[in-house]
């Protein structure tokens, strides 16, 4: 551990030292889950007075109940799988990539399945694991949350009952009064791969969501006679990615050529001007740094390389995508800190750059 303090250090000291550390960490990890591994083996945990490792775990060792979790779970892959401990060890792959792939390693496969987990993402590594074992499609179903009015044993006419929607809209099965009259708790969205090219999703929906649902539903019954809500959502989505795009992006089926002739008195971007830097950085962010290009695709902005305050004309050459974080950085050090607005003056349009 180094004995000097952070905040003395040099950046290029600080970056060296994390990315030591971090390094550190992962050796210890790896260790720890060679360790566990024998400790199970041997169930030594017994006579530390816990049932279970994972009680060793969280009671002995004091680690969180996930970390207990993903690390046991890791510990008995690498068992089975020791060049588990090595990609742990250089970073390949965490303990929680490890613990998604468990129950799918076999001797046959492990080190194909390891070899393409390398370095992804938790929703990348699901999304893996659904190509292996697809899921059925489940059924489409929109479902009003039961409410404390709705447990009543007596209901009144202007406080219906909550009913379960099928595919086609129409009412289904009325579900029995709770006899808690505990509210249920909302559900999380959530987005679960089914297989390669299927997910489920989970929202919750309000009152004037619902409506415009059944509302898109009753307008689509000619292209979509079921109203199922899949069908509904898919159109919606596309049409509102197109109008995104073209508020944003300026994509539309006929652009108009590029100006030549572009003021340097005004901010404006022209339109041509953001489609073309848009495709040419694949609606990414374009910053560069040590360790590769930015992956950022969400809160993407138009960022001038010589600043419009230093003459930097609005052209394709002069323009490129920064996440609002890095271009937010390099205005910093093309003005200093001083120089950036607060976040209530930042506008998010497609046009707001340095």
């Amino acid at each position: 551990m180094t004995t000097t303090s952070p905040t003395i250090m040099t950046n290029q000291e600080l970056l060296a030292a994390t990315s030591q550390a971090a390094g550190t960490e992962r050796q210890a990890t790896a260790e720890l889950l060679a360790l566990l591994a024998e400790v199970d083996t041997r169930r030594l945990y017994l006579d530390e007075g816990c049932s279970s490792l994972f009680g060793y775990c969280t009671q002995a060792l004091r680690l969180s109940e996930h970390a207990a979790y993903h690390r046991i779970e890791t510990a008995r892959a690498a068992r089975q799988f020791p060049i588990i401990l090595h990609l742990v060890a250089d970073g390949s792959v965490t303990t929680t990539t490890v613990a998604l792939l468990r129950p799918h390693l076999t001797p046959e496969n492990h080190t194909a399945l390891l070899t393409a987990a390398r370095h992804k993402t938790r929703r990348e590594v699901e999304h893996q694991i659904a190509c292996l074992a697809p899921k059925a499609d489940t059924h489409s179903i929109v479902r009003r949350i039961p409410t404390n009015s709705a447990i009543v044993t007596s209901r009144t006419a202007d406080a219906p009952a909550p009913t379960l929607m099928s595919a086609d809209t129409g009412p289904a099965l009325e579900p029995k009064p709770s006899i808690s009259p505990a509210r249920a708790p909302e559900p999380r969205p959530k987005i679960e791969p089914l297989a390669s090219d299927r997910y489920l999703l989970r929202v919750t929906l309000t009152a004037d969501g619902h409506a415009n649902l059944r509302r898109a539903q009753d307008l689509l019954r000619h292209a979509v006679p079921s109203g199922n809500p899949t069908a509904v959502i898919e159109k919606a989505l596309a049409l509102l990615v197109d109008e995104l795009e073209r508020q944003k992006a300026a994509k539309v089926a006929r652009p108009r050529p590029v100006r030549r002739t572009i003021s340097r008195s005004s901010r404006h971007i022209p339109a041509g001007v953001r489609r073309d830097v848009w495709t040419r950085d694949e609606g990414r962010c374009a910053f560069v740094g040590a360790h590769g290009r930015c992956r950022e695709t969400g809160m993407l902005e138009f960022h001038h390389l010589i600043p419009f305050a230093r003459g930097g004309p609005a052209t394709v050459e002069n323009i490129a995508l920064r996440c609002r974080a890095h271009n937010s950085h390099e205005s910093e050090h093309q003005f200093g800190a001083w120089h950036q607005p607060s976040p209530e003056s930042v506008r998010s349009g497609p046009e707001t750059g340095s």
